[in-house]
């Protein structure tokens, strides 16, 4: 089981201050937390990718480059890689390069995002949103797999006897993550190549989720890609903590309330009724967190948003330090006891080369 957190990257006011970060401070700020992050025990830290104010990550591999440079362990991940307004070429090329620099700590999530302009200023119609995530997907695990590359498709021009370079680091794509909070087709998408299902389960009720997280299940094991229970799944959740639950939930209702995601809707109280959000001491958010195996079955990653809606750097680095001591130590305790034989561990890539390997050497096919 992998724990972690990811980024949206966001420039938000703090509503106790009225404090603004500028967008260096803020690029900084999520520098600093991926390096807590690894400092803490933590296994991955995941960046958004946003091309519209009041974001900052709209290069990735950048960002993940530069902390890769300063950190040894953690896997580096995105939250979102947008696979409809990229191009896949360049998505192949990008994270390939990455996985060298970063010995293979890298894997990556593909989503179409939640921004509507976005589609306009890269040439794309947003009416095409589902198709342009399946041709684009099928391009880019081609061009991981195949070294010459010949390829005709709707949405870009054609390929001709190409080579996307540097080639996936000891001949092994990135693990690939499709991301989606309400798309059947994703998690279809997800299945049909064996890849995993990330589930973002932060802002509707669990019941949408779980449904999303069968269809993948029984999809993957159709594909003959394993048992329903051995498919990939991973969820989101966000928490914020003190040692005292009414010092948190009184420290964050301002954030909460404000937050340009979902202020001035649901109150907090009814937030956390309804969806991941915890809010309160270490041991609800352990307490929580192990409801989730309950409702969606095993799993294989556990991130968190924990540093988002003005919350000021050292708050959210103290938050990491109580994920890191006090809460994830326990929760992989947990759910390791639980986890029956046979369910796969969150992906790495020794891993992937491991599986590899020993399927060449029953001269079995490649995994797709």
């Amino acid at each position: 089981m992998q724990f972690g957190i990811f980024s949206v990257g966001d420039v938000t006011a703090d509503p106790t201050t009225g404090a603004t970060p500028t967008e260096n401070e803020r690029i900084k700020a999520m520098v600093a937390i991926a390096l807590k992050a690894e400092e803490v025990g933590l296994d991955v830290f995941a960046t958004g990718e946003h091309h519209n104010p009041p974001f900052v990550p709209s290069s990735p591999t950048t960002m993940l480059g530069y902390i890769a440079a300063r950190t040894e362990r953690i896997i580096l991940s995105t939250s979102t890689t947008l696979i409809t307004t990229n191009d896949p070429v360049k998505i192949a090329e990008d994270f390939a390069m990455l996985q060298h620099l970063a010995d293979g700590r890298v894997d990556l999530m593909l989503g179409r995002g939640n921004t509507g302009p976005v589609y306009p200023w890269f040439g794309k119609d947003i009416r095409q949103g589902i198709p342009l995530a399946v041709e684009n997907y099928a391009l880019l695990h081609e061009l991981w797999r195949n070294e010459v590359v010949d390829w005709q498709g709707t949405f870009r021009t054609p390929l001709q006897s190409f080579t996307s370079t540097p080639r996936p680091l000891d001949g092994v794509p990135p693990f690939v993550w499709h991301g989606s909070i309400r798309s059947p087709e994703i998690a279809e998408q997800a299945a049909y190549y064996g890849d995993g299902f990330f589930a973002n389960n932060i802002f509707w009720p669990k019941e949408h989720y779980v449904r999303l997280i069968e269809l993948y299940r029984e999809r993957f094991a159709h594909y003959g890609h394993g048992t329903p229970e051995q498919a990939v799944v991973g969820l989101g959740g966000q928490v914020f903590m003190r040692r005292n639950s009414q010092d948190a939930v009184r420290e964050f209702r301002p954030y909460f309330d404000n937050a340009p995601v979902y202020g001035h809707g649901p109150s907090l109280e009814e937030f956390t009724d309804q969806t991941p959000l915890t809010v309160g001491s270490p041991q609800e958010v352990i307490d929580k967190t192990l409801t989730f195996r309950e409702t969606f079955g095993d799993y294989q990653r556990q991130l968190f948003l924990m540093d988002h809606a003005g919350l000021p750097l050292k708050t959210v680095l103290e938050q990491l330090d109580l994920l890191g001591e006090e809460v994830v130590p326990v929760l992989r305790k947990e759910f390791a006891s639980a986890r029956p034989a046979g369910v796969p561990a969150g992906p790495t890539h020794a891993a992937l080369v491991a599986r590899d390997r020993a399927a060449d050497a029953a001269g079995a096919p490649d995994a797709v």
